[in-house]
């Protein structure tokens, strides 16, 4: 039987255009000094189930993000104004779900807006999936950066940590993750068999593009938002690759209007 997936809704963040769309707003010989331009981005979970297994991908914004768990600076950058609206044991309870359902945690990456409902599992044996060259990396720039996108109050907690290794692999009956560097160094997307409702497998690629802008027509992210852009490059192609050869349906991170369409789309 094939997984099924689930929207978990976690509220909209506020950032500059500019971010996930490379120079989007630019100053220009006419127009020297133009307007900046906040947008709105989605924040969501998901929740896949398996014969074997639940699964919840990423944990959403820590709901004290705008109460001082980010850095002001951070917040004022990245604006989750609805953080605390949205909880992640009454976004899962929104959905049918509870804590207690779920059977392992898969961490994409480790961001702020992605990594911080991990406290809901510290001192359990839920394991947390993520990639090796994530959970060093994020410890590192944690506590070497000021503007670093990584709180370490957000994944430093006793958590059954399970790294993942090499570029992907098996997970769960009907789940395979892939390594997609660039975003992060240790960014992980999933491949669900036929997770979609019109039978189509999914590729969960989340902040490999922020939007369909990134991924479909060509417009690569900020640099601010990328850790190697060679490697976002190299990643972009290999999920096209998996996309040809599946017929499957690309899941970006925080795309508005498809976040929209998920509910008829899984």
């Amino acid at each position: 039987m094939a997984p099924t997936v689930h929207l978990i809704d976690r509220g909209t963040m506020e950032i500059d255009v500019n971010y996930p769309l490379e120079g989007a707003v630019t100053a220009t010989a006419s127009n020297p000094n133009p307007d900046a331009v906040r947008a709105d981005g989605p924040v969501f979970n998901l929740v896949i189930e398996t014969d074997e297994q639940t699964l919840l991908w990423d944990t959403g914004s820590h709901p004290e993000a705008g109460d001082g768990h980010w850095p002001p600076a951070l917040y004022d950058e990245f604006t989750h104004h609805d953080a605390d609206e949205h909880p992640l044991p009454d976004a899962l309870a929104e959905a049918g779900f509870e804590l207690a359902d779920i059977d392992a945690v898969v961490q994409s990456h480790l961001h702020l807006d992605h990594a911080g409902g991990l406290h809901n599992f510290a001192g359990t044996d839920v394991p947390v999936y993520v990639h090796d060259a994530e959970l060093k990396h994020a410890y590192f720039e944690a506590v070497t950066s000021d503007t670093s996108a990584y709180v370490r109050g957000d994944f430093d907690h006793d958590l059954a940590w399970e790294p993942l290794y090499g570029d992907g692999g098996y997970l769960a009956d009907g789940v395979d993750w892939v390594h997609l560097p660039g975003h992060t160094p240790g960014l992980v997307g999933l491949v669900v068999e036929g997770g979609a409702t019109d039978g189509r497998d999914l590729i969960i690629a989340g902040d490999l593009a922020y939007s369909a802008a990134n991924y479909e027509d060509g417009h690569p992210m900020g640099r601010d938002l990328l850790h190697s852009r060679p490697d976002w490059e190299a990643s972009c192609r290999r999920v096209r690759d998996i996309e040809a050869r599946r017929g499957a349906l690309v899941v970006y991170g925080h795309d508005p209007g498809q976040v929209a369409a998920l509910p008829d789309l899984l």
